[in-house]
């Protein structure tokens, strides 16, 4: 059997076609998304307060002072914004990390390894606060009769909508966190090959 020599137009030796499990491309992208989504998360979990002057239902004329609703007040919202926070700062690293990968120094094994763990490790931080959220979130908007919470988003709007708009963008960046898993590991399966 005759080998044929891949050459150019020019007679010099073409360049080895680019590995099909080289995804730098995507990975730096899908990291600016999630910097971008886990940001905007931040932002509407911070400005979610609202100050609301609330009557008694007995006595319709009797009223308090003003009530507020600050994140502050719920425990599950705190653990949102921390997770929120080291995720942030987390996309940001590893984007960085991203652009020398596509600027061309190549990636190791250890590398996308320690990757994959980490994005896998912060999905689950990410699902677990935005679980917790969800479920404030869900008491919120239509009460619990068993236990008498009662619904406070016919009252906190704005503040509802803010926690609402934070738990679903943290749903997204859970999302992007697990498609970034995915992308490492066939990366890693790739280069086993």
């Amino acid at each position: 059997m005759a080998t044929v020599d891949a050459t150019t137009e020019t007679g010099k030796a073409a360049a080895p076609p680019a590995p099909a499990g080289n995804f730098s491309g995507a990975d730096l992208s899908l990291r600016a998304l999630l910097f971008a989504a886990t940001l905007s998360g931040l932002v509407l979990l911070v400005t979610a307060k609202q100050t609301e002057i609330i009557p008694i239902a007995l006595l319709p004329r009797l009223t308090f002072g003003p009530n507020d609703a600050k994140f502050q007040d719920s425990p599950a919202l705190i653990y949102l914004l921390v997770a929120l926070c080291v995720t942030c700062l987390y996309s940001l690293l590893t984007a960085v990390s991203s652009l020398r990968f596509v600027a061309g120094s190549v990636s190791t094994t250890k590398k996308l390894f320690l990757l994959l763990v980490l994005d896998v490790l912060y999905a689950a931080i990410m699902a677990s606060a935005t679980g917790s959220a969800g479920g404030v979130a869900w008491i919120g908007l239509k009460g619990n009769s068993h236990t008498r919470w009662n619904k406070i988003c016919n009252i906190y709007g704005k503040f509802c909508r803010h926690i609402g708009g934070s738990a679903v963008v943290s749903l997204i960046a859970s999302i992007i966190l697990v498609l970034l898993a995915i992308l490492n590991a066939y990366s890693l399966y790739h280069r086993s090959r």
